[in-house]
């Protein structure tokens, strides 16, 4: 997410979760003289400094009640996250203290290997939070996409576990706090306002919808459907074995009580400032429209990527990458015979009803358990590719009703670090037709295995390192690991069905698309109708899922290039250390020396890579 601090967790969300690697004066004072340290020196010196990774990332787990039940521990959590802009002003100065302390206090050169790739990790990370600060207000803290409207629900329904009656009644008190986190909210939204940061005006509808969604149903209307929460409730406290029937009626009334005094009440005022702020709402998509908008976004490509590419440079990359891959699905069309022109060809694998599973329950359940044998079987096969292997599960679920319609068309969340909740691969099947049977194999490598799953239950079982690393996380590192995963099993042998590797290269070319389409957004200055056009142009997809795409970019700026930008390093990488070592390069050593290290900058990674190459040559 990848704890941090909670500026730090809004920050790298605006930066896309990441940051270059500038050194830092102690560092580059290695390249003079380095003094000789005893070992005991190291040994102490390295001590002191993960201590104080330890004692930061503990205060600020500390100061985020909903991080902690993220992570399984059952503390504060009867509280939310404070969302007051005087919050994240605090934590930028403790975090511009902490810096000041690692630099004044710890000394680089006295650090063990381990220790100083701690070092430029945080020190990175806090540098950019640092120089972001000043963009905090750039965000749409509620969109399509994410945002406290979905976060709420979602949250409870996924994080919150109630094993006893101390459980339900911080649920509850959860629940009855919630007025209270709205009038941050809509605080937040307000000052955002102040800075010219508003979501364009067609996207009000969807973060509306959802909004409506959490309070539909039962207890907040007459309808015979029980809302998202109170279904969540009932069913976690009815399963508690040692509650009373009595005590079980008694804290669902409890619930229902606090349902309709905070939660109704809260949401209503949303939406009524929503629907107000939507008549004011801009209809211009790129973020150039803010003062300092192009400064903005070259941060926020900068974060995201951890390169020092341009926008331009961007675009470049990835109207090349639309170019080499077109030419691969054009060898895949001569391959299944099919006679007509590439775009007659997205229109086929579109239409025909061979493609994909029945718009029923039974077919949804049918996709679900297709994905499953997909990752099982690729499981099996784990020997072939990695040392390392996460200990922790990972099942196939699809995104629950409240908010599918607006989520994205797949995603994975990290299993709980006491074993307690398995990895989840969240399929969307809202639209069925979003779904074909030939991306499944793609999107599963992705989500599941070898993809997220792999990368991030590996990291959060990770010994001997620093909390901060084993959750932390970098976007460009993190998705273009799972971009590189699907393409990883077709090294293998998977993808027998040519138009399941057609699938594999339509979503490559999708993320392709996305250098072409953000950096025209945002920097540019294209319209959403462009970027539409441009998707069409070139990628196989529902309209639904392109129009999702582009209203991704525009709300997500930066982000959906890291995920091309990240794969491309990691091959450039394994090809690199392939040409150096020849017939000692393992792929199973170059897989570990990726994962075993937790999150990276691209930059930090290309030294890791560098160095396990020059220790096989020596």
């Amino acid at each position: 997410m990848k704890v941090k601090k909670i500026h730090s967790l809004l920050l790298f969300l605006l930066l896309g979760g990441a940051c270059s690697s500038p050194q830092s004066t102690q560092t580059e004072s290695t390249t003079t003289s380095t003094p000789v340290y005893s070992t005991e020196q190291i040994t102490a010196e390295s001590q002191k400094a993960n201590n104080f990774f330890e004692r930061t990332f503990n205060e600020s787990l500390e100061r985020s009640p909903m991080r902690q039940t993220q992570l399984g521990i059952k503390e504060n959590q009867d509280q939310w996250d404070d969302v007051s802009d005087v919050f994240a002003i605090r934590e930028q100065e403790m975090l511009l203290a902490d810096l000041r302390y690692l630099r004044d206090s710890i000394d680089y050169n006295a650090l063990d290997e381990s220790t100083r790739l701690s070092y430029k990790i945080w020190e990175e990370q806090a540098q950019k939070a640092s120089k972001a600060f000043q963009y905090r207000h750039y965000s749409y803290p509620l969109n399509q996409m994410f945002g406290w409207q979905s976060t709420i629900p979602a949250f409870l329904i996924n994080f919150h576990q109630v094993t006893n009656e101390e459980d339900a009644r911080a649920y509850i008190a959860r629940l009855s706090k919630v007025n209270g986190l709205m009038d941050g909210v809509i605080e937040n939204l307000t000052i955002n306002e102040k800075q010219g940061a508003v979501l364009p005006k067609f996207l009000f509808p969807l973060v509306l919808s959802d909004s409506r969604n959490v309070i539909s149903g039962a207890p907040f209307d007459k309808s015979t459907a029980t809302s998202p929460l109170l279904e969540d409730f009932q069913k976690k406290v009815n399963a508690v074995q040692a509650l009373s029937d009595s005590q079980k009626k008694s804290l669902v009334q409890e619930a229902t009580q606090a349902l309709n005094n905070s939660v109704k009440p809260a949401y209503e005022r949303l939406i009524a400032f929503l629907a107000e702020q939507e008549k004011r709402a801009p209809m211009e998509e790129g973020v150039w429209r803010f003062p300092e908008g192009a400064d903005y976004y070259n941060a926020a490509l900068k974060g995201t990527t951890t390169t020092n590419l341009t926008a331009d440079q961007i675009h470049e990359i990835g109207l090349s990458e639309v170019a080499r891959i077109e030419g691969e699905m054009k060898k895949i069309m001569q391959q299944v015979g099919f006679s007509g022109s590439l775009q007659e060809f997205f229109a086929f694998t579109k239409e025909d009803p061979r493609f994909f599973y029945p718009d029923t329950q039974e077919g949804r359940r049918q996709y679900l358990d297709s994905a499953t044998v997909i990752i099982n079987n690729m499981r099996g096969r784990l020997d072939e590719l990695f040392l390392t292997k996460p200990k922790a599960d990972m099942i196939v679920k699809a995104v629950e009703p409240f908010r599918e319609k607006s989520a994205g068309k797949a995603f994975y969340s990290s299993p709980a670090p006491d074993g307690s909740r398995p990895g989840i691969y969240y399929a969307n099947l809202y639209n069925i037709k979003a779904m074909p049977k030939w991306e499944m194999e793609a999107l599963a490598y992705h989500e599941g295995i070898p993809g997220h799953h792999m990368q991030l239950a590996i990291a959060q079982e990770l010994q001997g390192i620093p909390k901060f690393r084993r959750f932390g996380g970098f976007t460009a590192y993190t998705e273009g690991w799972g971009l590189y995963c699907e393409l990883l099993p077709k090294e293998i042998g998977a993808y027998q069905d040519p138009y399941s590797d057609f699938g594999r290269l339509n979503m490559e070319m999708w993320r392709a698309c996305r250098l072409v389409v953000d950096t025209g957004i945002h920097s540019k200055k294209w319209s959403r109708q462009q970027g539409l056009d441009y998707y069409r142009a070139h990628a196989s997809a529902p309209e639904s899922e392109i129009t999702s795409m582009v209203d991704r970019h525009i709300v997500m700026p930066s982000q959906a290039t890291a995920y091309k930008i990240g794969m491309m390093k990691i091959l450039e990488l394994r090809e690199g250390a392939k040409q150096e070592l020849g017939d000692r390069f393992d792929i199973r050593e170059f897989h570990d020396v990726v994962l075993t290290n937790g999150a990276l900058p691209l930059n930090i990674l290309e030294d890791m890579v560098n160095d396990w190459v020059a220790q096989k040559r020596g």
